[in-house]
């Protein structure tokens, strides 16, 4: 089946918001289904038990699909509404890797958009110490954290490319053209090009 996120798009443009027809998409399982099924969703419905069994099914996935489900829960419902972003500011220490995931991954994208953050030093430090111990799926969202804060603050700059060169994390990946590198050190230097700063 060969379906685009972009028909997905359109089609949930076309559906709107309907958190009955979602949850039954939801229970076929299938991939894509539960894709549209989160584009959705009534985020008011998302209670923390009701996140925590979404998780737990999102978990029965093959990887790739797995972290692509979770990826588009947070940007498309948990990051849509203050009582739901309360909810995966509490994740840092939640014993589900999927959650920590979440919990660094929206750290990221706090930053991606140049946005300086107060806690940037405290985060860092705790990367440093916990990155090389954690599971692939959070190593790769608090690396991108790490990444972003190399960008966009030059104090921490040379410490981030440090900690890329000490865990040589994603130093040997092939990325398609266009596409930047996860390698700290190649990922800070050419984003921090393509702004100029």
């Amino acid at each position: 089946m060969n379906t685009k996120l972009g028909d997905l798009r359109t089609i949930a443009k076309d559906i709107k918001q309907d958190h009955g027809l979602a949850m039954e998409l939801w229970a076929t399982g299938v991939f894509f289904a539960r894709q549209l099924a989160i584009l959705i969703m009534d985020k008011r419905q998302l209670s923390e038990q009701a996140i925590d069994d979404l998780i737990n099914d999102i978990n029965q996935h093959e990887n790739n699909e797995k972290l692509q489900l979770i990826d588009w829960l947070m940007a498309n419902q948990l990051m849509k509404d203050k009582r739901t972003i309360a909810f995966l500011t509490s994740w840092e220490n939640n014993p589900s890797s999927l959650k920590r995931r979440v919990y660094w991954y929206y750290q990221a994208r706090l930053r991606w958009m140049g946005k300086i953050q107060p806690d940037s030093e405290q985060l860092l430090f705790k990367i440093e110490k916990k990155i090389e111990n954690e599971e692939p799926e959070v190593q790769w969202a608090m690396n991108f954290t790490a990444g972003w804060i190399g960008v966009y603050e030059k104090k921490y700059q040379d410490r981030c490319v440090a900690l890329g060169e000490k865990t040589g994390l994603y130093k040997e990946q092939m990325v398609s053209k266009g596409c930047t590198p996860d390698y700290l050190p190649e990922f800070i230097a050419i984003e921090r090009k393509k702004r100029k700063l």
